[in-house]
């Protein structure tokens, strides 16, 4: 190739070219940024999961223990209903006819 055949871009093209590559680095940056934060949520959504799985579990069990203390006190008072606030049980008609 001939010297003549050579072309010398100027400092403006040679700057809007590097502003060009600058650019593109940025964006590979942010997609970067924006795949970490991602992550991260990802990470936090799955903690909120098990967060809510064990609840529900907590709630099962407190209702199986809920229910099985009730079929204990009806068993030693029979049918009735409960004052929680007061402890007073009152029989149900039904087991006062008995």
């Amino acid at each position: 190739m001939a010297e003549q055949d050579v072309v010398k871009f100027t400092d403006t093209e040679l700057e809007k070219i590097k502003g060009f590559q600058q650019r593109y680095l940025d964006i590979q940056m942010s997609f970067g940024q924006g795949e970490i934060l991602r992550s991260r949520l990802e990470r936090q959504l799955e903690e909120i999961d098990t967060f809510f799985e064990q609840n529900r579990e907590n709630l099962s069990n407190v209702q199986k223990e809920e229910r099985d203390f009730i079929t204990e006190i009806n068993k030693v008072y029979g049918d009735g209903v409960l004052n929680p606030e007061t402890g007073v049980f009152t029989p149900s008609a039904k087991a006062e006819a008995e």
